[in-house]
């Protein structure tokens, strides 16, 4: 019988130990987890506030993650034929396009697919896209660089067509024949030709893993409590009350 209850005293010590090593170990790896995105945070803040890069640098990169978020100011003609319509683009809670239009470099055979804006949807005539002025000859436009827009949830494989789910810019190269870079600008600055430009800030999600590391670490001291409470504290408070019984 006593041998009994120290084996299941020890099972219930192995098993407060896991359990409260598993709270805390995963606890710091969202602290860890935490951190990294506050750098990651941090360096996109730091790439956005320096200079604007030089058409040199941004036509000869050979790897973009080193300037995303930086500021260029890019001169060139639009071509408009090949503008396409992202559809199911939120912004300001609201749903729309992201319009992109291909900007062939000044100086250059090069083009840069541009985010030009967001654009409100027709939701009774699903086919028309909204009306945007796309002025003729060379425009300035200021922006950052940035990836392609992320892609949503497409059944079977994207058509070439006005308006579409996703883009592929490999794809899109190959469909349109310009020689397009391996990145994309996200145009800035105030609403014109009928496109807005509020676009959303990158959500980390920091705050989410410093929750999730409270809630470990809340779990693991549970743990440790009741471990305490019923293996340690209770038993010695009730041997207490057999060593002294009432009178």
């Amino acid at each position: 019988m006593q041998l009994d209850l120290k084996r299941k005293s020890l099972l219930l010590s192995l098993v407060a130990a896991f359990f409260a090593t598993l709270g805390i170990y995963l606890g710091f790896w969202q602290v860890d987890r935490a951190a990294q995105k506050e750098a990651l945070q941090s360096a996109m803040e730091q790439q956005a506030n320096k200079p604007p890069l030089a058409l040199n640098v941004l036509l000869n990169l050979n790897e973009v993650n080193e300037v995303l978020h930086q500021r260029v100011l890019l001169s060139g003609s639009w071509i408009a034929r090949s503008t396409v319509y992202l559809d199911n683009r939120q912004m300001d809670g609201k749903v729309g396009f992201f319009v992109l239009t291909p900007l062939r470099l000044e100086g250059s055979d090069k083009v840069v697919m541009v985010q030009r804006g967001w654009a409100p949807r027709n939701f009774e005539k699903r086919e028309i896209v909204p009306l945007i002025e796309t002025p003729p000859g060379m425009v300035q436009i200021e922006g950052h660089i940035a990836l392609a827009p992320s892609k949503l949830y497409e059944p079977g494989q994207s058509t070439p067509q006005l308006i579409r789910q996703n883009l592929d810019i490999e794809a899109f190269r190959g469909e349109t024949g310009l020689l397009l870079l391996d990145f994309t600008v996200r145009q800035t600055g105030l609403p014109s030709e009928g496109l807005r430009r509020d676009w959303p800030a990158v959500n980390f999600g920091i705050d989410k893993h410093y929750g999730y590391a409270f809630q470990w670490f809340g779990l693991s001291a549970l743990v440790i409590a009741l471990y305490l409470w019923f293996q340690i504290f209770r038993r010695t408070f009730f041997r207490s009350k057999d060593a002294f019984p009432h009178v």
